[in-house]
């Protein structure tokens, strides 16, 4: 029971950037006031603010802060693609200063706290791997999942098969974690599908707050369906083998010296 109790507190912890957007972009749904400033420029500076505070309080690394603006700066760049008026993903709805095409600067950050939980529970939790497969496997699948939400407007959509080869690559990878004393372990696949899922309810959470519509949500909101998890577990991927290149350069720096 106490590993359990330490295992749920640190993961509420680590989730402080995502948990303090999502608080937010609720309380400026129903109330926020009439000033000159658009809400979307708002979040994208209580965002800043955030991502200032947790290096300034030596939360988050420098390091982990840059790769965590790393992902942001991709996700962005899938945004602006995915908004664009000729493919229509998605839409921002609502006036911004800050933004790039389409998309408020805000919308980036929401990646981030992606980001930012992979760092800090990866540090919080003492993770460790075994039978990890390669890093270059790892590595390609992770930018074959990215590339794919481009091309596949274009060529075939490969997702299943991007999926499939990624259950396969990590079908033996444990990982090893420490809610409190004891050394504990899950399959990473696992792991994948629990985070994908509870990055798709604070998506459900984000559009009913309109940060961001689908065309069927134009009207009035319907919840995402539950096939957008299989493009979160695939997105995921980045980030998480970007957080492991970062681990394993710490690490061998570490043993230099």
């Amino acid at each position: 029971m106490i590993d359990f109790l330490w295992f749920g507190l640190k993961q509420a912890w680590a989730c402080i950037f995502g948990a303090l957007l999502l608080a937010a972009i609720l309380v400026t749904t129903f109330w926020y006031p009439d000033v000159s400033l658009a809400r979307y420029d708002f979040l994208f500076l209580y965002a800043v603010a955030i991502q200032i505070g947790l290096v300034a309080l030596r939360l988050e690394s420098l390091r982990e802060c840059g790769v965590v603006i790393l992902f942001h700066v991709l996700a962005t760049a899938m945004e602006v693609f995915k908004t664009a008026d000729s493919i229509g993903s998605w839409s921002c709805p609502g006036e911004a200063v800050f933004r790039i095409g389409n998309v408020p600067l805000f919308a980036g950050f929401m990646y981030s706290a992606v980001g930012s939980y992979i760092a800090r529970i990866w540090r919080q939790f003492d993770m460790r791997f075994e039978r990890f497969p390669h890093v270059g496997i790892a590595s390609a699948l992770a930018v074959l999942s990215y590339a794919n939400f481009f091309t596949h407007h274009y060529l075939w959509d490969i997702r299943w098969g991007l999926v499939t080869a990624i259950f396969i690559a990590y079908r033996r990878t444990r990982v090893i974690f420490r809610p409190y004393h004891r050394e504990l372990w899950m399959p990473l696949l696992l792991g994948f599908v629990l985070v994908a899922f509870f990055i798709w309810i604070a998506e459900n959470i984000s559009t009913f707050a309109r940060i961001w519509i689908y065309p069927n949500q134009q009207q009035g909101w319907d919840m995402v369906g539950l096939s957008k998890l299989t493009a979160w577990f695939l997105l995921m991927q980045l980030s998480f083998v970007l957080i492991y290149m970062l681990r394993q350069f710490e690490k061998s720096s570490a043993d230099r010296n």
